[in-house]
Formats: C-alpha cells, structure tokens, sequence
C-alpha cells in the first residue's frame, strides 16, 4: 500500500467558482463553424486517446446521436458527422446497426443535403415507428441564413434488415416556423407519440427572448402538421432548448415504456440540452394529456440549477423505447475537451458516443436512475477480483492483473459510522456540486471521505483522475458529494485543455453505511455511476504518461474513517466489433 501523502505533495487546482459553469464548460458551440477546417480531411489518425470500446467512427468529427431505434430485430444508430474533417460542418447522418449496441456495423450516410429543404444542412432529429414502419423526423437548413425547417425521411426499402437506403420526399418540409418563432432556434423533432384521440404530436426546442420552449404540434395523418396554442413547457432565462426529449416511466418498475404509453403510475420525463451551458437538465412531472400541457412536479426544477443526467462531458442526449428487453435506453454525445480547432486536423477524429444506458425512474420519484446496458459485458475478460479489505487513512490499493486504460470496475465501499462525516459548510448551498468537489478534492483531508478510485494514473502520480465519494453532515441530514475530477488528469501544459472537477450530490440512503461505484475506464474517457447509477458522471481526459499499458488503478481512501472494500470486481476489456 502506498500513502496518499504522494497526492498531497501536488499542487492545489482551484476552479473559479461559477464562472465555468456560467460562461464556458470547454465544449464549442455544436454548430460553431470553421470555414477553412470543416473540409479539411485527415492525412492520420492518432492512436493516443482513442477509445478502445466506446462507438466511435475510424475518423473525424461526430456529435449528435439522432433517431435510435430497434427494428425488425435490428438496432440503429443515426449520428451527426462530418465525412471531409473534424471540426463541426458539412454533417450528414451517419448510421451504424447492431444485434446488440456493442458491436456495430457502420452502414453508408442515410441522410445528406441534397434537396432544396436541407440543401443548408441535415440537423439532428429522431426515429417514430409509425404503424408498424420507420419514419424519421430531422431539421432541415435551407438557407444561408441558417433557416430551420422539419423535415422526414423513410426507408427506400423495407426488406433490407439493415435499411441502408433512405429518401425523403418532395412534400418536405413537414414543419416551417410561424411569425412567432425564431425561425434560426427551432431544430431537433422529438420522437412523437400517439394520443388516444388519433393524433401524433411532436416537441421541436426553441426559444423566445431567452426563455426556453417545447413547440408542441399535432397531426392526423403524420403529414400536416398543427401548432398547438400553447407550447408544452416553457421556461424563463434558460435560453435555447436543444435536443428536447419527452417520453414515460413507470413508477412502479424499472421497465421502459413506450413513448404513446398512456395509463396509470406513469410520470413523464422532459430533457433539454441548454445552448448556454453545454449542459442537459430534466424535470419529471405530469403529463395533462387533455391540456397538452405537462407541470414538473414539486421541487423540480426547470434550468441550470436542474437534475442532469450526467455532471460531465455528456450532451444532445437521445432515447428511445427497445421493445425487445422492455426497457428504455439513453444515448448521449461525449465532446472533446483537448483541442483547440486548428489542433483537430492533426488529431484526425473528435468525438464519441458515451456507453447505451437504460434509464429508469427511481422509486422515491425524485430523480432518474441510468446504469450501462447488460450487453456491455460481453466485452469483459481477465476478471480479478478483491474483498473485505480495509483502507485506513492516506492508504490506497492497487488493482492489479487488468489492462488498467481499458476497464470495467464495480466496488462497493462500506464503513462502521457517520460520526466522522465533515459539517457542510452553510455557505456552500448557493454553490454548484463541482464547485465544491474543486475546493474539497481527493487530495484535501477528511472524515468520512473521500474515498473512491484513482483512475488512469502515471507510475509516480503526476497524473490521476480520481473518482470518489465524499459525505457531509448538513444539520441533520447527511448530503454524499460524488466527484471526477480531471484537474490532475494531464501533466500537458496545453492551456486549452478542459480539466474540470465534475461533480453531483448523491440522493442515496446510508442507513446501510455503504456507497458503491462502477467505472468504464476507455484511455481517454471515465464514465461513472454512483450508488446503483443514482449519479453519473462523464470526463474526457488526456494522460500523456497514464496511457495503454503505463496506466494504473488504485481504490484510496484519504479520510479518517476506514474504509472497507467489501467487494471490488474489473475487468479488462475487449474491443467491439465496429
């Protein structure tokens, strides 16, 4: 065992509170246009940081992950790419099927700018199976004043199980902005859904004076299109909703449900991805179906200070109901945070799509729980496997006998009281979660905590991220900061690198004195789901010495309390087939 005293020696990475989540969370603007490098191909491709297991293309730029869905046997994944560079422009929908969301075969662009209603421009959009047949709903650009229409497209063939061909026909667009809307700010069609009186609706984000709205419109026949009085949900000072999402849960199982499912213990989820912050936020609330009106509930919170699905590198999220397994899946875009535009020719590829997780609602009804899709674990090998072991202050362990860049960790902590938990400071409750994970990180001292894993890290820790549990004592309740903090995760100088302690507060119950945690470690990502996947968090890191087979992995524990590792499973793991 190794003392955490060689942590402390480093210096103290102190974020400036607020003013990264107000103004910049190192993520571009998606539609951010750079003339001379959209079209630039790559000559190469750098190994270094890629991933060994996340979806990613061979080369250049994705964002978006568009219309998911399952058909006739067969998974579909649409995606917004570039083809000639890897900065963000001239994006097609890419598209990749699978048997099981890990091994994919990539198919040719489904969707390209070809006709007069998206001759600008193939924005993100979303898949409805409309009786018993595919349709997909997608912005169209049509003009160089970024003119925003909604468009379709079908399959050209319904016998090829892989639909690789699509067209869209001449009657587009479906949807063109009225006076009232910001015809530049209306983009990304949700799925729709079938209300019991035969109609389809529809959300398209927007916004109006910096207030954030879901358009809601109705059709009979899937083709004429109505705008509805009232949009569905509309926020004040949150500015532009993309990427809305609005679908069930059940509040009585983990299954997923239908996006059309209409009946008893049921709440509805609306997400949007905020333009200002780079960030995703959800409400869970009620759905007045007859007033097409829907009222998140008590508590709940429209906007920055929201729930999120993810506190990390983790937007354009999409979902969509797999009837298969019964179960309701995520699909979200991870940016890049290492590179400045000019440096993304050279990098030859930017962009991946985190792992597919079910999502489902947790039974207190305050928040959403997401975990990895069971299929990922086809991918483990090399299983080792540690218990009941005990980390007293400043101790840390190593994991050893796995590719430690390429992993899948589960642990569950345990500990014999709370009475060492620290007092949460009164001052800290107007702050963000990351805020304080930046002031009280892995290497700052404490009570019960903090404890977790250092991943990715360099043989003498000039590099590590850690992932780690911290508990505060809040008068007479107990709050559980979970953090990954990427701060320590480079020794490379690059002043453009995003290194941010992301962090989020863990609504868990510790009656039973325990906290687990699960890792996907993937070179240059660390995906983690805290307490059954209560919290996730997504950072994009870029070790320069931590990487293939230098990086290593410990548990730690830099508190006074010890702690018990009852049981720790990794795996390292395999490569999909893509």
């Amino acid at each position: 065992m190794q003392k955490m005293e060689l942590l402390r020696n480093c210096s103290l990475w102190v974020l400036p509170i607020l003013f990264m989540i107000l103004c910049s969370n190192g993520v571009n603007a998606s539609h951010q246009v750079f003339m001379r490098l959209q079209s630039s191909s790559a000559f190469s491709v750098r190994k270094i940081h890629r991933t060994g297991y996340h979806f990613q293309p061979p080369k250049h730029w994705i964002n978006d992950p568009n219309g998911p869905m399952y058909y006739n046997g067969i998974y579909h994944l649409f995606y917004q790419y570039n083809p000639k560079g890897s900065v963000w422009g001239n994006i097609v929908w890419a598209h990749a099927a699978s048997t099981d969301l890990v091994n994919w075969i990539r198919l040719e662009h489904a969707i390209y700018p070809s006709k007069v209603f998206d001759k600008y421009g193939t924005w993100s959009g979303s898949a409805t199976i409309l009786h018993n047949k595919p349709v997909i709903l997608y912005t169209g650009i049509i003009d160089a004043n970024n003119t925003q229409v909604q468009n379709y497209a079908i399959p050209a063939d319904l016998s090829d199980p892989l639909l690789r061909k699509w067209i869209k026909p001449d009657n587009n667009p479906l949807v063109v902005a009225d006076k009232s809307i910001n015809k530049t700010q209306f983009r990304d069609p949700t799925t729709a859904w079938l209300g019991r009186d035969g109609l389809w609706r529809i959300l398209v984000g927007s916004v109006r004076r910096r207030r954030g709205v879901a358009i809601l419109y109705r059709s009979r026949d899937f083709m004429k299109w109505i705008k509805a009085k009232h949009p569905l949900h509309t926020s004040a000072k949150t500015g532009n909703w993309e990427c809305p999402d609005f679908f069930p849960v059940s509040t009585n199982h983990t299954e997923g449900l239908d996006t059309s499912f209409d009946g008893e213990n049921v709440k509805h989820v609306l997400k949007v991805s905020l333009d200002v912050t780079r960030f995703e936020y959800y409400t869970i609330g009620t759905y007045h179906t007859k007033k097409d009106r829907y009222i998140p509930d008590d508590g709940m919170t429209d906007g920055w200070k929201g729930l999120r699905l993810d506190y990390g590198n983790f937007y354009a999220s999409k979902t969509f109901y797999d009837p298969l397994k019964n179960r309701r899946v995520l699909w979200g875009w991870t940016n890049e945070s290492d590179v400045v535009p000019t440096d993304a020719k050279k990098k030859g590829w930017a962009g991946i799509q985190a792992i597919p997780r079910k999502l489902w609602l947790d039974p207190s009804g305050r928040h959403l729980v997401q975990w990895p899709i069971e299929e990922l674990e086809i991918l483990r090998k090399q299983k080792v496997e540690l218990r009941n072991h005990n980390l007293d202050k400043g101790e840390m362990v190593e994991v050893q006998g796995i590719t430690a860049a390429q992993a899948d960790v589960e642990v569950t902590f345990s500990f014999s009281s709370l009475k060492n938990a620290e007092e949460f400071d009164p001052s800290w409750a107007d702050l963000y979660a990351q805020d304080v994970c930046a002031m009280r990180g892995s290497t700052v001292q404490g009570g019960l905590g903090p404890f977790g894993l250092l991943t990715l890290t360099s043989e003498n820790f000039e590099e590590y991220t850690p992932v780690f549990f911290r508990v505060f004592k809040a008068q007479d309740k107990y709050k559980v900061l979970m953090c990954s903090d990427a701060s320590r995760s480079s020794v490379r100088n690059n002043i453009k690198i995003y290194k941010p302690s992301f962090a989020g507060f863990v609504d868990v119950d510790l009656s039973d004195k325990k906290l687990s945690l699960r890792s996907l470690i993937d070179h240059s990502v660390v995906e983690s789901f805290g307490a059954g996947g209560k919290t996730c968090i997504t950072s994009r890191v870029y070790p320069a010495l931590a990487i293939f087979d230098e990086a290593h992995l410990y548990a730690f524990n830099n508190g006074t309390e010890t702690i018990t590792i009852e049981t720790l499973n990794a795996w390292s793991m395999n490569k999909p087939e893509r």
